[in-house]
């Protein structure tokens, strides 16, 4: 192996916290970042305190590694050089220009490595590269900003449009806006942007719109995305019955649209009769798309919308396992790089499950590995890994080619046992009981409650 004798404990007993840091050291390489920086940056600029070091004290919050920015900084000492208000200062002006590009490198970097390793996942449709678009809208921070110290308003800082690259199950780009009350829609023309022949970009009713779809159409791409009430179209011919799939019936019928100029587009439009209704109250669900019907029938096409939920569960791991909406955040730059520095960090994890794919096989590493176990023992063994191993050793990870640094990342995830961090898939959820009328002030004996089940 690569590593040198120091390594062999830890990759014995805990490859996983060598997988990450080597992973972590590869993406936040200093100078990598310091040149991006330069690169992107319009407004900002270097005095006294890197770009660079602000993405790793800012990593060890997001990791959950230091509880809060000030206690990352207090821990990273006189390394810095600056005092808490200069990184307070230099947080509250990133640009989101920069923050976006990080993760965009991170993904470009992380691709090469998947590809090195051959752990791409099967493609959902193999004629296309499939993009899940999604937007999450950052939760609200604390009052701590003077204009925001009279209002009882939540403080929202900002919303993020994120594309996952499904093949290499990434997060590819965002699309950021300071404005916690914009639309996602109005984040669309730069979206637009980035379409290119050949991708398929699935979303949810909100990004349903005429331009969006015929700008989709311009770009030789294909799209599909579930019908908005605002979108009408005119219907047809008439509605086919297609079979089934796991949510209901399916039914398929033609749909014109137009724009305001007079161009217009005929799309297939694929309806779900659902068994269940959503949460919402929907009984049926309508999706637009121009794949062809013979590249994939009704009934395929609506199994593959039900994939889009894949962008949800990325967003409830960041949730869980990092700590990528920081309230104390209030100015809307800041809350934005760190959300970003948590993609990145995501990235990070599906090069070390990419790793496992590769040493333990796709099906195995897909239905049993669990995030949250990886980032627990991570999170418990990497403090005292970095005091046993100085942090020159690690700067290898930097140096190393891409074909060498998937050779070596393969032979650490080979000592990792997969059944310590298994995941525990809950049950299909129940319908909760109805409870009593709600009485202010109430309040019950649980010891007498449960005496009773006793009698």
């Amino acid at each position: 192996m690569l590593l040198e004798p120091i390594f062999r404990p830890f990759v014995s007993q805990r490859p996983v916290c060598v997988l990450a840091r080597a992973v972590l050291e590869r993406l936040l390489d200093p100078a990598q970042i310091d040149a991006l920086f330069e690169k992107t940056a319009e407004r900002q600029y270097t005095r006294n305190l890197l770009f660079s070091s602000l993405v790793d004290l800012m990593s060890q919050v997001v990791v959950r590694l230091q509880p809060s920015v000030h206690a990352a900084y207090q821990a990273m000492g006189d390394r810095l050089g600056v005092s808490d208000q200069a990184i307070y200062d230099k947080l509250r002006c990133v640009e989101p220009r920069v923050s976006a590009e990080l993760v965009r490198n991170s993904a470009e970097q992380v691709q090469r490595v998947v590809r090195e390793l051959g752990a791409t996942l099967p493609n959902w449709l193999p004629q296309y590269r499939v993009k899940v678009l999604d937007g999450n809208h950052l939760s609200a921070t604390e009052h701590r900003i003077r204009e925001l110290r009279t209002l009882w308003d939540a403080p929202l800082p900002g919303k993020v449009l994120v594309v996952l690259d499904q093949k290499h199950m990434l997060a590819t780009q965002v699309f950021l806006t300071e404005d916690g009350h914009a639309q996602e829609r109005s984040l669309l023309d730069e979206v637009l942007e980035s379409v290119e022949a050949g991708d398929l970009w699935i979303a949810d009713r909100n990004f349903c719109t005429i331009r969006f779809i015929f700008g989709i159409f311009l770009r030789r791409g294909a799209f599909l995305i579930r019908q908005h009430g605002q979108v009408k179209g005119e219907l047809v011919g008439a509605r086919k019955s297609c079979g089934t799939c796991p949510t209901g019936r399916v039914y398929e019928q033609d749909l014109r649209l137009k724009d305001a100029d007079g161009n217009e587009h005929i799309v297939r439009r694929i309806t779900i009769v659902l068994k269940t209704p959503t949460r919402d109250g929907d009984t049926e669900l309508h999706l637009l798309t121009n794949i062809p019907s013979e590249t994939a029938n009704a009934a395929q096409v609506a199994e593959l919308y039900s994939e889009r939920w894949t962008i949800e569960t990325v967003f409830l791991e960041l949730a869980k396992t990092l700590d990528g909406e920081i309230d104390t955040l209030g100015y809307p730059k800041a809350a934005l790089f760190a959300f970003c520095l948590a993609l990145m960090v995501f990235n990070a994890v599906s090069l070390m499950k990419a790793a496992l794919r590769a040493a333990h096989g796709r099906k195995r590493v897909t239905e049993e590995v669990s995030g949250y176990y990886l980032a627990l023992e991570i999170q418990h063994t990497y403090d005292g890994m970095m005091i046993a191993i100085p942090a020159e050793h690690w700067t290898v990870f930097r140096e190393i080619t891409d074909a060498k640094f998937a050779e070596t990342l393969k032979q650490i995830a080979d000592h990792l046992t997969l059944s310590k961090y298994r995941k525990h898939p809950r049950g299909p959820k129940k319908p909760p009981p109805k409870k009593r009328k709600y009485k202010n002030g109430g309040h019950v004996s649980t010891a007498r409650l449960l005496k009773e089940r006793t009698e």
